[in-house]
């Protein structure tokens, strides 16, 4: 993989979790910081099963 494409990746991650932290503190802002990261964990275990995924052709090990 080259440069662009593993920052591209990154970004996906990013944006999904930082997603995820923003609707849990738009919904509840007193939450403890733990339930704020494990959001942004949560977020990113789809990107990341699919990019594990070797049936996956878009992207993941199955891509080429």
């Amino acid at each position: 993989m080259n440069r662009a494409k593993l920052e591209a990746i990154g970004k996906t991650y990013l944006r999904a979790a930082a997603a995820a932290v923003a609707a849990l503190y738009l919904a509840s802002p007193n939450q403890p910081l733990k339930n704020y990261l494990a959001a942004g964990l949560a977020a990113i275990a789809g990107p990341v099963l699919k990019a594990l995924d070797s049936k996956s052709s878009d992207f993941g090990r199955g891509a080429k």
